[in-house]
C-alpha cells in the first residue's frame, strides 16, 4: 500500500456524469477540514475526456454549479483523477481509487451525492480506538408526491454503510482486497465489504498500521449522524425497471456469500425471486 500521507483519502467514483460530479466535488473542496490533512480521488470508470475536463476546470476555480461558484479554498485539497480504463463498475472504481489513495481513512460518497460542510470532521471523529469503519448519515430529499421510484430509491436512508457515505480504515479495506468486482452495478457491493468485514474478522484483532493499538472488528463498526450527506433523487431513466431486475441478481450473489448476514440485516426469506426468473429463462431457451 501507499505510505500514508494524509488524515484521510476520499474516493468519488464516477461514470459520464460531469455536471453531477461537479456538484459534489464543490462540496468536498468547500470541506469544513483542513486542506493539508486530506485528498480528494475521483476514479472515473470508462475514463472520459468531458469528467477530465470537468474536474480540471472544478480545480482551477473555473467549475459551476448550479446557481452558484465552486469556490475552492487555498491552497485546497489535493484532488487526483485516476482513469480507470473500459467500463468496470462502480466496484472496480472504488477499487482502483482506494488502492492508490494516501490516507490512513478511506471515505466513499458518489458522484451524485452532496456531502455537508461537516461530513469529513463528523466522520474521522467517530474513529476513536477499535472502531475500523463509521457509516454516516443519508439524507435523501423527497417531494411532496414522490413516484413508486422515489420510494424505492429513498430506502438508501435507512441502510447503513452505503458507499454514499461510509469511512474505512485502509489497512482493512486491504485485509480483505476491497469490494469485489462482480457486482458490476452500484446495488450490494456496499453491503457485502461490510458483511466480509463482520465476518471474517469478527473478534480477531487486526494489526492497526496507523495506531499504536489494535482493531477488534467485533466492536469496531459505529454510526455518525453528523456526518451528512444529501443524496438528491434523480429522474427515472429509461429501462430502470431492467435496471431493478438486474439487482435481484446481486441480491442473490450477496446470500450466496453471507446467508446468515443477509438474513439477519437485509431480510428474512433467501432472493427466490431471482432464481425463478432465471429458472423461467431456462424454460424458455430449452422450448425454443
Amino acid at each position: 500500500m501507499p505510505e500514508s500521507q494524509y488524515r484521510v483519502s476520499v474516493v468519488v467514483p464516477t461514470f459520464k456524469r460531469p455536471d453531477l460530479l461537479i456538484r459534489c466535488l464543490a462540496a468536498l473542496i468547500a470541506q469544513d477540514f483542513d486542506a493539508s490533512d486530506y485528498e480528494v480521488i475521483i476514479a472515473d470508470d470508462a475514463a472520459c475526456d468531458e469528467t477530465r475536463r470537468a474536474v480540471n476546470a472544478c480545480c482551477s476555480g473555473e467549475g459551476r454549479v448550479p446557481g452558484s461558484i465552486v469556490r475552492r479554498k487555498c491552497p485546497g485539497p489535493a484532488v487526483r483523477y485516476v482513469a480507470v480504463t473500459g467500463k468496470h463498475g462502480p466496484a472496480a472504481a472504488r477499487n482502483a481509487g482506494w488502492r492508490v489513495a494516501r490516507g490512513e481513512i478511506i471515505a466513499f460518497t458518489d458522484d451524485d451525492c452532496v456531502p455537508t460542510p461537516g461530513w469529513l470532521r463528523a466522520g474521522l471523529a467517530a474513529f476513536t480506538d477499535g472502531v475500523a469503519g463509521v457509516s454516516g448519515q443519508l439524507i435523501v430529499p423527497l417531494e411532496c408526491v414522490p413516484t413508486d421510484y422515489e420510494l424505492n430509491a429513498a430506502r438508501l436512508a435507512t441502510s447503513t454503510f452505503v458507499t454514499a457515505n461510509s469511512f474505512y480504515r485502509r489497512v482493512c479495506l486491504a485485509r480483505i482486497s476491497g469490494f469485489d468486482e462482480r457486482f458490476t452495478s452500484a446495488w450490494r457491493e456496499d453491503s457485502d465489504v461490510y458483511f466480509t468485514l463482520l465476518e471474517r474478522y469478527a473478534g480477531e484483532a487486526i494489526p492497526c498500521d496507523c495506531l499504536a493499538c489494535s482493531i477488534s472488528l467485533a466492536r469496531g463498526f459505529v454510526y455518525a449522524p453528523d456526518a451528512v450527506v444529501i443524496h438528491p433523487l434523480r429522474s427515472a431513466q429509461w429501462g430502470v425497471s431492467l435496471s431493478q431486475q438486474r439487482k435481484s441478481m446481486f441480491n442473490a450473489l450477496l446470500y450466496k456469500k453471507h446467508p446468515a448476514l443477509y438474513r439477519e440485516k437485509i431480510q428474512a426469506a433467501p432472493p427466490w425471486h431471482y432464481y425463478a426468473i432465471v429458472g423461467a429463462l431456462l424454460v424458455v431457451i430449452g422450448a425454443l
